[in-house]
């Protein structure tokens, strides 16, 4: 079982992760600002480029960082894996919620429901985990109680409770 230390070590590590994919969808939404103000030329290459690699950025970021931390020996591959695909869901779903708002409100509006939209993500699985967490402690405690309840059952002599004990002849 975890320590304490050790948990909260772990939830630190989420909190960076959650600041780089911030990051990463920012600078989408930024390349998307700069055509709208007129900064990038709609028609030119650069235009088209920067979309292309803003839009994937944030998913780059993600299999970059998961994979490093499986390479590293940080996590096991299954659990990278898993992690990686939850932070592209969240990711994915973020920024399909904020293009919806950017064309209906622009996008300035788009950056603040898009971090709400993942924050949204993590309440909901930082929930789910604690119910689990909590199911299994009970779990282990309705365990441990039987276990307990079956050793009150052990008479003195070892034997379980409503067995008999052969007695001992006696010599006088």
């Amino acid at each position: 079982m975890k320590t304490y230390a050790e948990i909260v070590q772990e939830y630190k590590k989420r909190q960076r992760d959650t600041v780089i994919d911030a990051i990463a969808m920012g600078l989408t939404y930024m390349d998307e600002i700069a055509v709208d103000t007129g900064l990038l030329e709609e028609t030119g290459l650069l235009a088209e480029l920067s979309e292309s690699v803003c839009g994937a950025l944030p998913f780059v970021a993600i299999a970059a960082t998961e994979g490093t931390k499986v390479l590293l020996g940080r996590k096991p591959g299954a659990t990278g894996l898993a992690d990686g695909a939850y932070r592209m869901v969240k990711t994915g779903a973020a920024m399909g919620v904020g293009s919806v708002v950017a064309g209906a409100a622009g996008f300035w509006a788009a950056i603040p429901v898009t971090m709400g939209v993942r924050a949204l993500f993590d309440r909901y699985r930082s929930k789910v985990l604690t119910g689990l967490r909590v199911q299994g402690r009970i779990a282990r405690l309705q365990e441990l109680n039987a276990f307990l309840r079956r050793e009150e059952a052990m008479d003195t002599s070892g034997a379980p409770a409503g067995e008999t004990v052969p007695a001992v002849a006696t010599v006088e």
